[in-house]
Order: structure tokens, then C-alpha cells, then sequence
């Protein structure tokens, strides 16, 4: 197939197509499994999936690069989202974990993909997270 848009030719978006076509069956059968107590997860994996990969294309046609730098991190953060549905729906006892293994493994390479891509359209060259104050504080060891 050509590719007629710049998004196309990148990997991760390429990646990110591959992670859509496995999980599909994913969520069929997950549905035909445990319909009711999974609806929500269901349903947010395959918005949070289709969301990663357009994030992906929306961003690489940007030409601001801290305006791509900001879509790239939203689909990072897209492709943390399936992971962690991934693990609702094990945890739920809808599939194992040895089911989910290779579309983590992918979500993992596409995290990776994704943070560089950030880092190279991104002012700051670092991409960690802002500190925060969870209201917790430490206890004296006895």
C-alpha cells in the first residue's frame, strides 16, 4: 500500500495500526466472555487504542514543534491507558495474563517510541513528571 501521508511512513504509527488489529479479536472475545462486568474497560480500550493512533497522526502533521511535541504525549499517555485496561480485564478475570503479554509488549515499544518522539519536538529535553503533593507524609522508623 502507498503511503500518502507523513504519519504513515512512521513506526509507531505502523506499530500502533499492528496493537488496533490484535486487540480487536481481543475485545470480541472478551465480549462473548464477560459481556456485562467488562463493558466499561471494553469500551475505553478501544477508544483510548483508536485515540494513541491518532494523536500519533494529528501531531506529526504540526508543524509547532512543541504543538507535536503535546499530541505525541497525549498518545503516550493513550497507550498507557490500554495498558492499564489490559490489566482491568485480568484483573476482572475476563482473559489471562499470558493473553494480554503481546499487545503489552507493543504498548511498551510504542510508550518508548513515543517519549522520544516527545523529546525530539519538545523544548525540554527530559520527559519526566510534574512533582506532586499527595498529602502523604513519611513515618519515623521505630
Amino acid at each position: 500500500m502507498d503511503t500518502l501521508f507523513a504519519h504513515e511512513k512512521l513506526d509507531v504509527y505502523q506499530l500502533e495500526l499492528a496493537f488496533i488489529r490484535w486487540v480487536t479479536p481481543v475485545l470480541e472475545e472478551v465480549e462473548k466472555k464477560a459481556r456485562a462486568r467488562t463493558r466499561e474497560v471494553r469500551g475505553q480500550l478501544d477508544r483510548a487504542s483508536v485515540s494513541m493512533l491518532l494523536n500519533t497522526a494529528e501531531g506529526n502533521g504540526k508543524r509547532q514543534r512543541q504543538v507535536r511535541a503535546k499530541f505525541f504525549d497525549d498518545a503516550r499517555g493513550s497507550a498507557t491507558e490500554c495498558a492499564a485496561c489490559l490489566d482491568a480485564l485480568v484483573a476482572k478475570g475476563a482473559c489471562s495474563g499470558e493473553r494480554i503479554r503481546e499487545g503489552k509488549e507493543m504498548l511498551a515499544r510504542i510508550s518508548q517510541m513515543l517519549t522520544k518522539l516527545v523529546q525530539l519536538y519538545s523544548d525540554d529535553p527530559t520527559v519526566r513528571e510534574d512533582e506532586q503533593d499527595y498529602g502523604v507524609k513519611p513515618t519515623e522508623p521505630s
